[in-house]
C-alpha cells in the first residue's frame, strides 16, 4: 500500500463511515473471520478478562455480538457495564480499537440473528453451559443429542440466557502500520454514547 493511500484514512472525520470502509477491505483480504474480534471485559475484582469473538452487526449505534448470559463474559457485560475490542487485520496491518459501555440488543434483534444460525449452533446454544465446568466431552454430547430430539420437529427457539451486547463506543482508534514502527494512529471521542464525536486527534505511534 502507497504512502497516499496509508494517510487517506486520517483524513476521514466520520468513525464509523471509516470503521465501514476498512470491515470491506478485511472481508476482501483476511483469508479467515475478518469480523474477529478480541473482546475484553472485567470481574467484579477488577480483573480483566480478553477472549476472540465475532462482530455480528455494526452500525451508527454500536458493535454487536452475541453470547450466553451466564458465561463468564455474560456475567462480566451485566456486572460491570463496559467492554472493549480490538480488531487486527494481520493482511491490512491495520487494527481498530473500540471502548464504551454496553447495552442488551432487544428480543427483536436476539431472535432475528439467532434465527439465521446453522440448526446445530442453535441446539449448541442450549447444550452449552458455556464457561462453566465441563465432566467430560460425552457429557456436553449427551446435552447436544438431548437437545437435538427434544426439538427435532419445527424451529430451535432461542434460550432466554442467550443474547446479544451492543458496545456504545466513546474511543474508537485506527491504526496502521508504518515502517520503523512510526505508525499512524487517529482516535475519535466522545462523552456519551449518544453524543456528537467531541474530538479527533492524531496520536504518537
Amino acid at each position: 500500500m502507497s504512502g497516499s493511500d496509508q494517510d487517506d484514512f486520517t483524513q476521514i472525520d466520520e468513525p464509523f463511515v471509516l470503521f465501514d470502509r476498512w470491515l470491506a477491505d478485511a472481508t476482501a483480504s483476511e483469508p479467515n473471520d475478518p469480523t474477529a474480534m478480541a473482546l475484553a471485559t472485567v470481574d467484579g475484582d477488577g480483573l480483566p478478562n480478553v477472549r476472540m469473538v465475532l462482530l455480528k452487526g455494526v452500525d451508527v449505534r454500536g458493535f454487536v455480538f452475541y453470547t450466553n448470559t451466564e458465561s463468564a463474559k455474560g456475567t462480566e457485560l451485566i456486572g460491570q457495564g463496559k467492554a472493549a475490542a480490538v480488531f487486527h487485520w494481520k493482511s491490512l496491518r491495520r487494527q481498530v480499537r473500540v471502548r464504551g459501555p454496553v447495552e442488551r440488543v432487544t428480543d427483536a434483534e436476539a431472535d432475528e440473528y439467532f434465527a439465521t444460525r446453522p440448526r446445530g449452533s442453535r441446539i449448541g446454544a442450549w447444550a452449552s453451559q458455556q464457561s462453566r465446568p465441563l465432566e467430560s466431552r460425552f457429557a456436553l454430547e449427551k446435552a447436544v443429542a438431548t437437545y437435538t430430539a427434544k426439538y427435532a420437529i419445527g424451529e430451535v427457539p432461542r434460550p432466554a440466557h442467550w443474547t446479544g451486547f451492543r458496545i456504545l463506543p466513546v474511543s474508537i482508534e485506527f491504526w496502521h502500520d508504518r515502517p520503523f514502527r512510526l505508525h499512524d494512529r487517529v482516535q475519535f471521542r466522545r462523552d456519551r454514547p449518544e453524543g456528537p464525536w467531541a474530538a479527533k486527534s492524531r496520536l504518537y505511534p
